[in-house]
């Protein structure tokens, strides 16, 4: 796994690169920014928000509505690092490196395992070249989500049901994403036809769900006070898909300062359909559940948001490119070519604070 960590750290080392002489450049006027401001935005900032002041939000602040949208994982992963290093905005940042070396090394031997050998460090290559892969090294939950995730699949994958429980409850903490891994795994376990004995441990991943929204019931007396506060702090109801894209396609084909991020929506979109398209084509039933409910989620909301992003959770896709790499190598090296540019592009769109996922 030496080669996998090597491509790990090689792309962080890049992306630090990217923020400090690219920021250097493009700064607009004479005060820089630090290095540690530059990662406190969006998500980043609201994490820190909670884990420093609760779902209430900072009292010096008008409250955020959109905080209960937010899963507890981070925000008490950020507390326990807290403890030990001061800066907040370091903390989330080495939670992503921390967490993010557990996810590579576990996508490389689950692609590893899928075959053919060799497609672990392709996958991993193609993962961190992605062009929303800043998130992976920014202060936010994917990097923990997937330290969870991928784990908790392969081990389910060799059927041991009892260690895939209990990790896929450790991502169901971080992200309501939990919830598609959780119906994910039943669906494997079946099709694979477990052992009767293991059925308990199927639904450990459903235990942090319920918890917190019991939590936020007692606080705010609403069940769904995630899902409402989606609503509240981005709008995002459930509509029609045919609704969601034409107000998405309004969006990417007008003058606004969001269209380049709207048009990315739709290429997102566009992969995601493509990819839960492959997966049922062949017959990766689980696969298809866990990636198909997540387009599916994303496709019905009022509009498209966070699907480039939400791509750095679909495993399924960079094990399928890892194993298209070892057979092709141009199907990867096209990629990079492609991806890389991209993947630079909203580094720098996202230190300079503006959206980018």
């Amino acid at each position: 796994m030496g080669d996998v960590l090597a491509l790990w750290l090689g792309s962080r080392a890049g992306i630090v690169l990217a923020a400090t002489v690219g920021a250097g450049v493009l700064a607009r006027d004479d005060r820089l920014p630090s290095f540690l401001e530059r990662w406190q935005h969006w998500d980043a900032k609201l994490l820190v928000d909670i884990a420093k002041h609760g779902y209430d939000g900072d009292p010096a602040a008008d409250p955020d509505q959109g905080l209960p949208a937010f899963f507890p994982g981070m925000p008490l992963a950020l507390r326990l690092v807290h403890v030990i290093v001061p800066d907040w905005s370091l903390a989330g940042l080495l939670i992503s490196l921390v967490a993010g070396m557990i996810a590579m090394v576990a996508l490389a031997r689950l692609a590893d395992f899928e075959g053919p050998e060799g497609a672990g460090r392709r996958a991993v290559l193609a993962l961190v070249l992605c062009p929303t892969a800043v998130f992976l090294f920014a202060g936010y939950t994917e990097s923990l989500f997937l330290a969870f995730a991928i784990p908790a699949w392969l081990h389910a994958r060799r059927q041991n049901w009892v260690a895939a429980g209990l990790l896929a409850a450790g991502a169901s903490c971080v992200r309501i994403t939990g919830l598609f891994l959780a119906l994910a795994l039943i669906v494997e376990f079946v099709m694979r036809r477990g052992r009767t004995g293991a059925v308990p441990w199927l639904f450990v991943p459903f235990v942090p769900l319920v918890l917190y929204s019991l939590y936020q019931h007692a606080r705010t007396g609403d069940w769904l006070a995630w899902q409402h506060a989606q609503e509240a702090g981005w709008g995002r109801q459930m509509v029609w898909p045919w609704q969601s894209f034409w107000t998405t396609w309004q969006m990417a084909t007008g003058d606004g300062q969001f269209a380049w991020a709207f048009r990315m929506e739709l290429a997102g979109a566009v992969a995601g359909v493509a990819v839960v398209g492959w997966l049922l084509v062949a017959r990766r039933w689980s696969e298809f559940v866990y990636v198909g409910l997540q387009v599916g989620a994303l496709m019905f909301s009022a509009y498209y948001l966070s699907i480039p992003r939400a791509a750095l959770l679909w495993w399924p896709l960079w094990v399928m490119l890892g194993r298209a790499g070892v057979r092709r190598r141009s199907v990867l090296l096209v990629y990079a070519l492609v991806a890389g540019p991209l993947m630079v592009l909203n580094t720098m769109t996202f230190i300079e604070g503006a959206w980018a996922g």
